[in-house]
């Protein structure tokens, strides 16, 4: 059963006790040998372009009310959805490589974000939602102290491809209500081939454990919009690539049975997708079934599942 609460935003006391300036401040001093992702690339952004494409500046490509994330995110406003540009890893059947592999986009200041997500919270959203945040948190935290001080109170949601640096996500403790990460696949060398990122598993399992800790099971207030917690996407990949068995008796037995869980079915082949054999089609209707009953036999309870339709 989901627990409700009320919708204060967590990083509200942090802004005005002087915190979450301070760990702006930090943030900003680690591009200088940069840390922030599982790459800990060590570039200094200051004067170039981190394994991320990204300087001391954050593009944005699109913002708006959104409809189309998860239910408990939506409620009747929508999400107020930020997405940057850029991304801290190369996966090659990504849905939205314009923005992740070629960076369409716009450079914003720390004001400007902090006028968007204003600008959202005017329009009636329910969150703020920031879509692949990992390589761009300085400026976040800069934009978030800003909007605080000019009535900013939705709460924010960490939209993230999962491969965060732990040292990061401290700084993001109280200042991130709900955390919606990506688990994409549970083998290293899945992930070297598909993500450029062998230690992806690792990392990502690491940073899940992480935000649980801070943030907790997924709850929501009197109108069954989430207000904090934690939030799992797993896209089902074909062949079983995604590892979903495995990715599912982590989080029952590692983080909580009662995680919430998105099973996603919506992959097709994207981007550089059609290069590798065994990812040049969607699913099966019975691979998304197996994936959905994995998750199930694993423990996992709460479970977002589609009707697989569309799939062959």
């Amino acid at each position: 059963m989901v627990t409700t609460m009320s919708s204060a935003a967590a990083y509200l006391s942090l802004h005005a006790s002087g915190e979450l300036a301070r760990r702006t401040a930090l943030a900003l001093a680690r591009l200088e040998a940069c840390d922030l992702c599982g790459h800990r690339c060590g570039v200094d952004r200051r004067t170039e372009r981190g394994r991320c494409h990204t300087g001391v500046t954050a593009v944005v490509a699109s913002l708006g009310p959104h409809f189309g994330e998860e239910a408990v995110l939506v409620g009747r406003g929508g999400s107020g959805t930020i997405f940057f540009s850029w991304c801290n890893l190369n996966c090659v059947f990504c849905q939205n490589f314009e923005l992740s592999q070629r960076g369409e986009g716009r450079e914003v200041t720390p004001a400007q974000l902090a006028a968007a997500m204003l600008e959202l919270q005017a329009m009636g959203c329910q969150n703020i939602n920031l879509v692949s945040p990992s390589h761009v948190v300085p400026v976040i935290l800069a934009a978030l102290d800003e909007a605080a001080g000019f009535g900013l109170s939705l709460p924010i949601v960490y939209n993230t491809g999962g491969f965060d640096a732990l040292s990061t996500l401290e700084l993001l403790d109280g200042v991130v209500d709900i955390y919606m990460p990506d688990m994409k696949v549970a083998d290293p060398g899945v992930a070297a081939r598909l993500c450029g990122a062998p230690d992806y598993p690792e990392v990502n399992r690491a940073a899940v454990r992480e935000m649980h800790r801070q943030v907790g099971d997924l709850v929501t207030d009197a109108r069954g919009v989430a207000v904090r917690g934690l939030l799992v996407r797993h896209l089902v990949l074909p062949h079983r690539l995604a590892g979903t068995a495995a990715t599912a008796s982590f989080l029952a037995d590692e983080v909580s049975p009662d995680t919430f869980v998105n099973v996603m079915a919506q992959y097709r082949p994207c981007f550089r997708a059609s290069e590798f054999p065994d990812l040049d089609r969607p699913p099966t209707r019975a691979e998304y079934r197996e994936a959905v009953a994995e998750a199930r036999g694993a423990g996992l309870v709460r479970l977002e599942v589609a009707e697989p339709w569309h799939l062959p």
